[in-house]
């Protein structure tokens, strides 16, 4: 059972966080040992959330995320400036390289693809968009990570740790710091088959006028394609993009800021 919710829009909103890749469909029963509520209660925010069309069910069967969801998803590519500034870095690199480009958003303790797209003959990714990625694994989480404030760093390598030891990047905290001031120095990540065997991805941050960044823009190519001179090439033209990404997402804040 999951942690008690505190009001009204935390348990609303608790229905819909059950719902991941691995539970796709839950009935009414399942939800009320999952989430602890009385019948009268999560019928209620059922009803609530079904009239709305962020859940959908049909008869004998049980609910699935709804069309409003899915009407949200059109919404947020119209109005992401992160999207909209983006994508034409993306066609950049698709056009240059063999690979697939991707935007990744940094949000609470996740990463996750918004926005992708692939030159390549099958896309070289494993985490299409909307697919949240592993945070310790891959040059997309340390291209983040590894610039966040020292205040917000430290916690959250404490809670994680384990993860950051399981895939190798050190086994104490002081070891695993030194190899994301390995990154901040180069300005960008680079990591091997790390999350897709046979496959090098590089990533850089992306900044929205402030201190910590808020996405990254990464590049993935078959290993096989990326020589030494090449490597040093393409990290430096991802961290370009998303230096001009940064910019333009700031020129549109301080834009906003003075109407």
């Amino acid at each position: 059972m999951r942690k008690k919710a505190v009001n009204s829009l935390e348990r609303l909103q608790a229905v819909l966080e059950v719902f991941t890749e691995d539970r796709l469909e839950w009935t009414p029963e399942e939800l009320m040992e999952e989430l602890g509520y009385s019948r009268p209660t999560l019928y209620r925010y059922l009803k609530i959330l079904k009239d709305t069309g962020f859940l959908t069910s049909m008869p004998n069967t049980g609910f699935t995320l709804g069309p409003r969801v899915v009407e949200m998803d059109y919404l947020l590519r119209k109005s992401d400036n992160l999207l909209l500034s983006g994508a034409p870095y993306l066609q950049k690199l698709t056009a240059r390289y063999e690979c697939t480009a991707l935007l990744v958003r940094w949000y609470g303790d996740k990463i996750l693809c918004v926005d992708s797209l692939s030159s390549s003959r099958e896309p070289l990714t494993s985490y299409p968009r909307g697919r949240p990625m592993p945070l310790s694994r891959g040059a997309i989480g340390r291209s983040i990570i590894a610039f966040l404030p020292r205040r917000h760093l430290l916690p959250l390598l404490k809670r994680t740790l384990g993860d950051w030891q399981v895939a190798g990047v050190g086994e104490t905290i002081e070891e695993v710091l030194d190899a994301l001031k390995a990154v901040r120095k180069a300005g960008y990540a680079l990591a091997h088959g790390e999350v897709t065997p046979g496959v090098v991805g590089f990533a850089a941050p992306i900044f929205d006028a402030g201190q910590s960044p808020i996405a990254s823009i990464s590049m993935t190519m078959a290993e096989t394609q990326v020589r030494d001179a090449l490597s040093d090439e393409i990290g430096r033209e991802v961290l370009l993009a998303a230096g001009e990404i940064s910019a333009a997402l700031a020129s549109h804040r301080h834009h906003i800021s003075n109407q």
